[in-house]
């Protein structure tokens, strides 16, 4: 898809692709209000001020699109090219061995009684091993702090599949 085709989509076909970038809905319905965009810097740039001015249960819905690391499938009914994407940037999961997927997903666990989101990261380029490191890191942070943290990744996430969508 082109930007100037996703300009040109009615509303609610704009939001559904948006959807694959971000699994909020407050989030899309932001940016499809928010077109059209004169450049993909014009629209990575709306996308971040929408996903800032969203409040904890937008954040929340985002989060919930995705699976949580190591697992194939997230719970939420969402689209197969978002489930391809998810995936993709969890490839290095596909390396890691037995160990270190059992210890990710006892720790997933923790940090989801902890936080009552699941861990999110900006997986795309990082090992098992690596993405264990980094829930483990984050387990200690206060919950404001780590919905700060998760929602700057998400907004990481977000831009890469905007980068996707209108490459694909």
């Amino acid at each position: 898809m082109t930007l100037t085709e996703l300009n040109l989509l009615p509303s609610y076909r704009a939001e559904e692709e948006l959807l694959k970038c971000c699994g909020s809905k407050a989030w899309a319905g932001g940016m499809a209000r928010r077109r059209p965009f004169v450049s993909f810097d014009r629209l990575l740039q709306a996308a971040g001020e929408i996903w800032w001015q969203l409040g904890l249960a937008d954040w929340k819905d985002a989060f919930g699109a995705h699976p949580q690391i190591g697992q194939r499938q997230s719970t939420a009914d969402f689209s197969a090219q978002a489930q391809a994407w998810s995936t993709q940037e969890q490839s290095g999961m596909s390396r890691a061995g037995v160990g270190v997927t059992m210890d990710l997903a006892e720790a997933n666990q923790e940090y989801l009684a902890k936080f009552g989101h699941i861990f999110i990261v900006s997986a795309t380029g990082k090992s098992g091993e690596e993405m264990l490191a980094l829930l483990r890191l984050r387990l200690p942070n206060s919950p404001e702090q780590e919905i700060r943290v998760a929602a700057e990744e998400q907004n990481k996430i977000t831009r890469l599949r905007l980068e996707k969508l209108l490459t694909a």
